[in-house]
């Protein structure tokens, strides 16, 4: 299913395109709703979505300043904008965004139902599209090649205590096989090389403060014995976690 969040100011309108609309039937998983785009991008910056279904006129940020955002980082993930028909021209000029489509108030069902058959669709397409590359020379250089490794990279980063190979596959519908020689391809490191480095950098951070324990610096990893962490730590830096923390403690 492709993960799908809702933008509105509105807590009725809000609550009723979360709660009422069959999301499952036309293959879209419900995982969120902000009441701004501020929340909703902050939200987006650390979590992987497919699209967004997202009000215009809203306070702190509006959705075309959203739209804007998500255009502007690569974000990997389709816009569809719930407009009134006084925001129309609004709705029109934020097609330079990459939005797909707009949805009139008041929502029903059945134009909703239309648009987001229409998203699927081009989702479809271009989960079709990144199983023919499977079968081809890696072009790392790609706008859309690009978007997808920062997609990988987001979902390593902001996931590292639990991050997998399979998962990661998941978000961009490649098998997990052909996502490591994607990755290794465009990055020069494997997806576990990759990771695990993203642990050790940030084992190092929590070992600069004294108030955590090795054993509770290992937890918040995702190791589940704190022996493994020491052993991974050493391999990386050429220092136990404790001889790290002392050495960094002299520096200062």
């Amino acid at each position: 299913m492709y993960r799908l969040i809702v933008v509105d100011d509105e807590n009725e309108i809000r609550h009723a395109l979360s709660n009422y609309i069959p999301w499952s039937e036309m293959d879209f998983k419900f995982v969120d709703s902000f009441c701004n785009g501020k929340k909703a991008y902050e939200f987006l910056q650390k979590n992987e979505i497919d699209v967004v279904l997202c009000d215009i006129k809203m306070p702190v940020m509006n959705g075309i300043e959203l739209a804007e955002r998500i255009y502007k980082d690569n974000l990997a993930c389709k816009v569809v904008f719930l407009s009134a028909h006084k925001e129309f021209e609004f709705a029109q000029k934020a097609l330079s965004f990459g939005v797909e489509d707009y949805v009139l108030k008041p929502t029903k069902y059945e134009e909703l139902l239309d648009v987001f058959q229409k998203v699927k669709v081009k989702l479809n397409n271009e989960c079709r599209n990144n199983l023919k590359t499977e079968n081809k020379e890696v072009k790392c250089n790609d706008n859309y090649n690009k978007k997808l490794i920062k997609r990988i990279i987001n979902y390593i980063n902001n996931n590292y205590q639990n991050a997998n190979l399979e998962e990661a596959a998941e978000i961009v519908h490649f098998s997990p096989s052909y996502l490591s020689k994607f990755f290794k391809d465009c990055t020069g490191e494997n997806f576990s090389a990759y990771l695990n480095k993203v642990k050790m950098e940030k084992a190092k951070e929590y070992l600069q403060n004294v108030d955590y324990h090795v054993y509770q610096i290992s937890e918040k990893l995702g190791y589940s014995n704190p022996k493994n962490f020491s052993r991974s730590f050493k391999k990386f830096t050429g220092q136990t976690p404790s001889q790290f923390r002392r050495g960094n403690n002299n520096e200062k």
